[in-house]
């Protein structure tokens, strides 16, 4: 069997969709618990007139006023997105390390650009779920900002339609650019999470072990432009803390979202595995 039918192995095996599945469904589940912190993210970083700035009072204030189930507006089109993202971006990232390293041990210099890489793909192949989410997730709340103009979806499909008719297929991909800068983020947390798991299985035995915006530019040609105007136009309008606004939520939500994630990611992928029959593979460690 030649090397080009290696590869394709490696690329297109059932380790790699056992990876896939058990990353989707480890996020999915994580994000379906932490949810409401998002929503607040996005609340704070949005709504700019809000007076409330903590992640406790936002959410307080958004149930009050909307409902006890309004920190969960959107986790429909928002957890189709994810589960979508993090298939391609689990599948490309096993995929792409067991077709370069063939079997020799990984690195962290090379856990980062087999990152990079996949972050890469996952973004220029999700980027559209993650525009029509964020309009749906928006859709319904209400804000103090006059200046946000509500939307009118009847679900993912129609936000689709809606958006190409209005706006051009382009504007699907808003916000690519700046996705792209921010691939370095999952990268850098797959690259210190294998290097962990890799010191944690060399003394103990191994079964221990998202955009788019409902306005502005939709051309990748003018997106680091529009990028720096916005970011020097939220300085001026709210000093430097301006562009930390919803820290706390994110930070939360994006700690609390990885550990519940890629805890959920190995037990489902280990007991994928021994419920299968097949050996894990040992590249990665």
């Amino acid at each position: 069997m030649g090397s080009t039918d290696m590869k394709l192995m490696d690329v297109f095996s059932y380790e790699s969709l056992v990876h896939a599945v058990a990353g989707a469904m480890g996020s999915v589940t994580a994000m379906t618990v932490f949810f409401p912190l998002d929503t607040a993210r996005l609340r704070l970083q949005v709504d700019e007139k809000r007076k409330a700035k903590s992640t406790p009072a936002i959410l307080s204030e958004i149930i009050k006023e909307e409902g006890l189930l309004a920190p969960y507006r959107g986790w429909f089109p928002v957890i189709c997105s994810l589960c979508c993202s993090n298939f391609v971006y689990f599948y490309c990232f096993h995929s792409l390390k067991a077709t370069w390293l063939q079997g020799q041990r990984s690195t962290a210099g090379r856990d980062l650009i087999i990152g990079i890489a996949a972050g890469v793909v996952n973004v220029l192949v999700t980027t559209p779920l993650w525009v029509v989410n964020t309009r749906l997730k928006l859709q319904g709340a209400k804000f103090r900002n006059e200046d946000i103009q509500p939307t009118h979806y009847n679900g993912i499909k129609d936000a689709f339609v809606q958006i190409m008719r209005q706006e051009g297929v382009g504007a699907l991909w808003n916000g690519t650019f700046p996705s792209l800068l921010l691939v370095l983020n999952p990268a850098v947390q797959f690259m210190i999470y294998e290097g962990l798991k890799r010191q944690i299985l060399r003394g103990v035995h191994r079964e221990f072990g998202q955009h788019g915006q409902p306005a502005g530019q939709s051309r990748l040609l003018n997106s680091l432009r529009s990028v720096m105007y916005l970011l020097i136009n939220r300085v001026r309008k709210w000093g430097i803390l301006g562009l930390f606004k919803g820290l706390e939520a994110k930070l939360l939500q994006t700690v609390l979202t990885a550990a519940l994630m890629f805890l959920l990611y190995e037990k489902i992928a280990s007991t994928t595995f021994r419920v299968m029959g097949v050996k894990r593979p040992m590249t990665s460690h």
